[in-house]
């Protein structure tokens, strides 16, 4: 399972938390780094078993779950700037005066802010209610479900609207018996499902050279620098500018 599959996945504990429990590796929401439940991990100050070294591995690497999710778009979280910054402030236990004075704005519009979440909040809790009904009421069929959508896809909008049908029809039709790009289709939608099977081949929380890289996208196709400019180009993939070191954006 893909990590943005996982995020989008999770439950609001799990989010919340930072990892997840899946196929007995708890695994961390942010990087998808594993640690193998009923092992236990050496440390410097001693020895924890996996789920503890899960929450220490996020505090380590990634500090605070909540501000790693606070720092996501605003297309993911739905907040203004202004929300961001009094959440923050309210995380730091900021009183209203103190938080008034670090935004910029009086107390009463600090009280007004944490009214305005609050209802937020509430309507979050309706929605997802009635996601959940409508999931179970068999709406939601496996065929018709939407791929999920990189966490860090540069613009979000209709081209990602495919469903698992699309996709494995699509990807049928572009690569042969031996995965073999047949050609980078032209329209976008299917563009982004193709490289999204290619991005596949390569492992998340790794560098690559240009040369590893050229090398398993020649595998699927002869134009594999054009393969791999749009790799890049539709964020799959990122790099350093000088173009030393490749990895696989999630």
């Amino acid at each position: 399972m893909e990590l943005s599959e996982l995020f989008w996945g999770a439950s609001i504990e799990e989010m919340a938390r930072g990892y997840v429990l899946r196929d007995g590796f708890y695994i961390c929401l942010i990087c998808g780094t594993r640690f193998e439940d009923g092992r236990i991990y050496p440390e410097e100050d001693g020895y924890y078993e996996a789920r503890k070294m899960a929450a220490r591995h996020i505090s380590a690497a990634h500090g605070s779950v909540f501000e790693y999710l606070l720092s996501m778009d605003k297309r993911y979280t739905g907040l203004s700037e202004i929300q961001k910054e009094y959440l923050m402030s309210a995380y730091r236990k900021r009183s209203d005066r103190e938080t008034a004075r670090e935004i910029g704005c009086g107390e009463s519009t600090v009280r007004s802010h944490r009214f305005k979440l609050r209802e937020k909040a509430n309507q979050a809790k309706v929605f997802l209610a009635l996601n959940s009904l409508l999931e179970q009421s068999g709406e939601k069929q496996e065929a018709k479900r939407l791929l999920p959508v990189p966490k860090n896809a540069r613009m979000i909008d209709l081209r990602f609207a495919v469903t698992e049908e699309e996709s494995k029809k699509i990807r049928q039709t572009y690569f042969d018996e031996a995965g073999r790009l047949k050609s980078i289709p032209s329209k976008e939608k299917k563009k982004i499902v193709v490289l999204k099977a290619i991005a596949a081949l390569f492992k998340t929380n790794r560098e690559y050279s240009e040369k590893e890289i050229n090398r398993i996208l020649e595998r699927v196709c002869g134009d594999y620098v054009s393969l791999r400019r749009e790799l890049i180009e539709y964020g799959f993939f990122d790099r350093k500018t000088d173009g030393s070191c490749y990895w696989v954006r999630e």
